[in-house]
């Protein structure tokens, strides 16, 4: 009995579904046919990996990722290196997902889908230039503030066991006010 092989157009949209560890991946041909799926490391031996894999397929029109501001930013930015598109495929609804289900593998492949279909059109951000600059010193600020916000609950707490004198001393300062003093600076 012959087998009649599927006509494929040589031209391939990859899904991927990101996670902090392992991403999965799926790849679509351009008549919407799921070819294949694949799970990698999220270092730069997977994004190779899926490169290599993708490739493997035919000619990669664009990569469709899910969350490429956080657990996808690394793998947009290594695919992007090596001249690829990369949209973002954003997560689909929940009542989709609810009468679908939900996996790893159903998401890439969703993620593929929307990209073959036109859904998916956001270009992600650079992750480079002034902006992100900025938005990496707010960050920075951000946590410095609430590590110095941290340090003032510690030092009340610890000012409760303090000796008589030091929490005379102390008594009555606004956390703006309220310095630890250096051994050098007190007197007696």
């Amino acid at each position: 009995m012959q087998s009649i092989e599927q006509p494929r157009s040589g031209h391939v949209v990859i899904g991927v579904d990101t996670h902090k560890h392992v991403h999965v991946a799926a790849v679509m041909d351009t008549i919407g046919g799921i070819l294949a799926t694949l799970a990698i490391p999220t270092d730069t031996g997977g994004f190779q990996q899926l490169l290599d894999w993708a490739a493997s397929f035919g000619r990669v029109l664009a990569f469709g990722i899910e969350g490429t501001g956080s657990y996808g930013a690394t793998l947009t930015s290594f695919l992007r290196r090596s001249g690829h598109k990369v949209v973002e495929a954003g997560r689909p609804d929940r009542r989709l997902r609810r009468m679908n289900g939900k996996s790893d593998t159903l998401d890439a492949e969703n993620a593929a889908r929307a990209v073959l279909a036109g859904f998916a059109t956001a270009t992600p951000k650079s992750a480079d230039g002034e902006a992100e600059m900025i938005r990496r010193l707010k960050t920075a600020h951000d946590q410095a503030a609430e590590q110095r916000a941290a340090a003032m609950v510690t030092m009340k707490a610890m000012l409760v066991h303090a000796p008589d004198t030091l929490r005379r001393e102390t008594a009555g300062k606004t956390q703006v006010t309220l310095q630890i003093s250096r051994p050098s600076d007190r007197r007696g």
